[in-house]
């Protein structure tokens, strides 16, 4: 898996990675089958009184995309609701990815019934 974490008007401190790491471990451990992961972190200066964080995330799993992204005045809550956004995602896909898995009924293949006599079983002639 491969983590790239980069910023916008804004320089990844090591604590802010150690962050984002720790908090994806979450995602890790309910689905590891993930490609790769691109982090965004954003400072958006609208005006002096109002800073707007933002961070997004692109979750390559196989056979989907997953892109979440989240605002807020402080990046650490942003990150948060990224990473809580971002597991209701990977849940529902999982459990998508497992529910399609199952073989269908009219698929699987017939039992032959042991009570029949034997005249009446197929013959390998």
């Amino acid at each position: 898996m491969n983590l790239t974490i980069s910023g916008h008007h804004l320089e990844v401190t090591p604590a802010i990675r150690e962050y984002v790491q720790s908090k994806l471990e979450r995602v890790r451990r309910h689905f590891d089958q993930v490609i790769d992961i691109a982090v965004i972190l954003t400072v958006d200066n609208l005006t002096e009184k109002e800073k707007r964080q933002k961070a997004e995330i692109n979750l390559r799993l196989s056979g989907k995309t997953v892109y979440v992204e989240s605002l807020s005045h402080d990046l650490y809550a942003a990150i948060d609701t990224l990473v809580d956004k971002l597991d209701r995602q990977v849940m529902k896909y999982k459990n998508k990815v497992q529910d399609h898995n199952h073989q269908a009924i009219k698929h699987m293949p017939e039992e032959m019934p042991e009570d029949l006599p034997e005249e009446e079983t197929p013959s390998a002639a």
